[in-house]
């Protein structure tokens, strides 16, 4: 299925811009289990957008989208996240836009690697309403809490829509770069301050459940208190306005047959991205 439902000449890999790189991975989900079905939801909902992009009066799809087959499902993050690191760097090289869609939060990792290898010194911009900086969790250090901290690693993190964290990751936290939900609800003050700990590139990495429950329901662990979606657009839309956006991944849908506004959420914040950062 082609993102967008877009014709076949739209999605061919050497015409796009733009690739989606579906990632069905949950083995280190620890709550709400289902966010493998993540990316099957977000192209389905996707095929039922309007592609004309109000913000920006473009259609995107017409500069073309690619749709990958998804990565090969395993149990073993170290494996998913070297193919994803792989797959990711391959499109970077190709001069394409990398959109990874999950899969729980490790599908991050990859993607983040790839992409400070290539440009050097990047920023990692979190959308999320965890910090993620535990060192390991249930023993893995490629757990979907553990993802910032690896990230933290190659490349500069700033974090936004924070509400929720344990004791453990505040050694590794910096103050200055966390933006805590609290703080920013309402506002868009705090935009300049969010971009002035920007070095190079910007890649994007968003958890759904950064946004309120109220909007996005369907996810693997709801926290109270969180954004809305035009705090993250208009955000997202300041920092692709001023910085060099490279690549950007969105997870953490667990679809609910019963409610597909969430599915189609993810789909319209993706394609309202691109359009953003393409046209």
């Amino acid at each position: 299925m082609n993102f967008g439902g877009i014709e076949e000449q739209l999605a061919d890999y050497d015409f796009a811009r733009a690739v989606i790189i579906p990632i069905p991975f949950d083995a280190t989900s620890t709550w709400i289990k289902g966010a493998d079905r993540g990316p099957e939801a977000i192209l389905e909902a996707s095929a039922n957008m309007e592609l004309f992009d109000i913000p920006t009066q473009t259609e995107v799809y017409l500069k073309g989208i690619h749709t990958m087959e998804p990565i090969a499902i395993t149990d073993d993050p170290a494996i998913m996240t070297e193919e994803a690191e792989e797959v990711v760097e391959q499109v970077l090289r190709d001069h394409k836009l990398p959109i990874v869609i999950g899969g729980n939060h490790s599908v991050c990792i990859g993607p983040i690697r790839a992409s400070a290898r290539h440009f050097g010194e990047i920023t990692v911009i979190q959308i999320d309403a965890h910090t993620d900086l535990r060192q390991s969790y249930e023993g893995s250090p490629l757990s979907h809490a553990s993802v910032m901290a690896r990230a933290q690693e190659v490349a500069r993190v700033v974090q936004v829509g924070i509400r929720s964290m344990c004791a453990e990751e505040l050694p590794y936290l910096i103050p200055e770069r966390v933006f805590y939900a609290q703080d920013i609800t309402g506002r868009n003050d705090w935009y300049q301050e969010a971009a002035r700990q920007i070095r190079g590139p910007v890649y994007i990495t968003i958890d759904l459940d950064g946004f309120d429950p109220s909007i996005l329901p369907s996810t693997g662990t709801p926290e109270p208190g969180g954004l809305t979606y035009f705090e993250v657009y208009n955000f997202l839309s300041y920092v692709i306005r001023n910085h060099q956006v490279v690549g950007f991944d969105v997870n953490e849908l667990c679809p609910n047959p019963e409610d597909r506004s969430s599915d189609f959420l993810a789909s319209k914040l993706i394609y309202q991205l691109i359009s953003l950062i393409i046209k």
